[in-house]
């Protein structure tokens, strides 16, 4: 298993990565990755283990509801990156019996490639959306030919593949990334249909970051994002080769929405952990600022954080159910339940502004106004900034002034905004979680008990 250090050091193997307008010379060291890349190490270190043999735990397949609650409590704890690794190789070992059952020299390269990230303690983040080019139309019918990712040749030895990739959490921090059709392929539509292994560091590659990390020096008045932080990239393949032992799927049109739908199971189920873990802070600071701004007895007040405290229920309540009714893989691995999966992400998704907005009318108007820690470490302004931030006096100015910070960061900044976004398009936007849940619903069941509830005959 690799440590902290040994990851920092990988990172030097020439992969091509930009941010604002610039090549970032060093992510280590880069203002805007380093802290990031900080947290990968710190997860590599809290699993390393140098017993002979030893594995990172979140590359073992559960193989009981037990098993899976385990790995979601793991990942709770964990970076970003080492959760796309986890739902990339669980996107992998979930298509392996359809592979194996059609495409047995697939199935093979897969396993081959999950050994080869296990045995090597590798960072993986998956690639599915493409740049799509004109919403409406097909990639075959697309002006612009790469406007979806596609083989522009194939060689004895591997294929040559063009296009684009976006919105890839931490693919310039990741040692490999998984490339997969975003959709569906029809015929006519050979070349877009590629699943394969790529370098991080592949000749052709290249990554453009995006982040809402702090830009400044002081970041004490970023409580959550200085802590929960990795870049989005822009992923470029511009004639990037992909020998063989790296394909995954090549022209199988009638395969191409594999992979992709059982990614969509596992970033949801990420999803709705993490969301579960957030409604409940979201409930704890509403209920940190009430006292503090001396409005727990108020009863719009009562009754917002009431809703709050409903909404994480249902949240953690649907990711109870989605592991409680977990399914297993011909392999003997378990998956989670696709309508509670489906059902918690998008009521998740749906409701999170709603809580937020409960969480700001709360708090108040020092969620953007507060100064900062900074502010209250100068001699002349102290004094005056713990009077005037005082609300409650049982709460100390400093606290409250820190409690609006947390707020702030939360769901009114850079990661507000970030979150704003991810909680409804990660994992594919609300239309996907409504057509899987109604698809995994037992509607029949349904129709059944009301025609007898009509004193209708059952139907045929």
């Amino acid at each position: 298993m690799l440590g902290g250090k040994q990851y920092v050091d990988s990172l030097a193997d020439g992969r091509v990565s930009y941010i604002d307008g610039r090549r970032i010379e060093d992510l280590t060291t880069d203002p805007t990755t380093r802290i990031a890349v900080g947290l990968v190490a710190d997860c590599y270190d809290t699993f390393y283990s140098d017993d002979p043999g030893a594995r990172n735990p979140l590359l073992a397949p559960p193989r009981s509801a037990a098993a899976l609650r385990e790995i979601v409590g793991l990942l709770r704890g964990v970076d970003m990156l080492a959760h796309t690794t986890f739902t990339s190789v669980m996107t992998l070992r979930t298509v392996l019996p359809q592979l194996q059952a059609a495409h047995p020299e697939y199935a093979e390269r897969v396993r081959a490639h999950l050994d080869y990230v296990a045995d090597n303690d590798l960072r993986v983040t998956e690639c599915i959306t493409d740049a799509k080019g004109h919403r409406a139309l097909s990639p075959s019918k697309q002006q612009d030919v790469d406007a979806y990712l596609r083989v522009v040749e194939r060689r004895p030895d591997g294929v040559v593949i063009r296009g684009a990739k976006l919105h890839i959490t931490g693919a310039s921090l990741a040692h490999e990334l998984f490339v997969m059709p975003t959709k569906k392929m029809g015929p006519g539509e050979e070349d877009y249909a590629i699943a394969c292994a790529v370098p991080a560091n592949a000749p052709g590659l290249s990554t453009i970051n995006t982040t809402y990390a702090f830009r400044g020096e002081d970041d004490r008045h970023y409580p959550m994002s200085r802590k929960r932080q990795m870049p989005d990239c822009f992923v470029i393949f511009d004639d990037v080769f992909v020998p063989n032992e790296r394909i995954f799927l090549d022209g199988q049109t009638e395969f191409s929405a594999l992979f992709a739908h059982s990614l969509g199971l596992w970033e949801r189920l990420g999803g709705v952990a993490e969301m579960a873990h957030d409604a409940d802070l979201l409930v704890g600071l509403a209920e940190l600022v009430s006292e503090a701004n001396g409005l727990g007895r108020v009863a719009h007040v009562k009754e917002k954080i009431s809703e709050l405290v409903i909404y994480a229920t249902l949240v953690r309540s649907g990711l109870e159910a989605a592991i409680a009714h977990a399914r297993s893989t011909e392999d003997g691995f378990v998956y989670p339940d696709e309508l509670y999966t489906n059902a918690a992400k998008y009521h998740g998704a749906a409701e999170f502004n709603t809580m937020a907005r409960n969480l700001i009318d709360i708090a108040g108007g020092s969620v953007l106004t507060a100064p900062t820690i900074g502010d209250l470490e100068l001699p002349e302004l102290e004094g005056h900034i713990r009077q005037y931030m005082t609300g409650n006096p049982d709460v100390s100015g400093e606290d409250r002034l820190r409690i609006m910070h947390a707020i702030r960061d939360m769901v009114a900044d850079a990661f507000g905004g970030w979150h704003y976004v991810t909680n409804v398009q990660s994992g594919g936007g609300l239309y996907a979680q409504r057509i899987v849940t109604r698809k995994h619903y037992p509607m029949k069941e349904s129709v059944a008990m009301a025609r007898e509830a009509a004193g209708l005959s059952p139907k045929e």
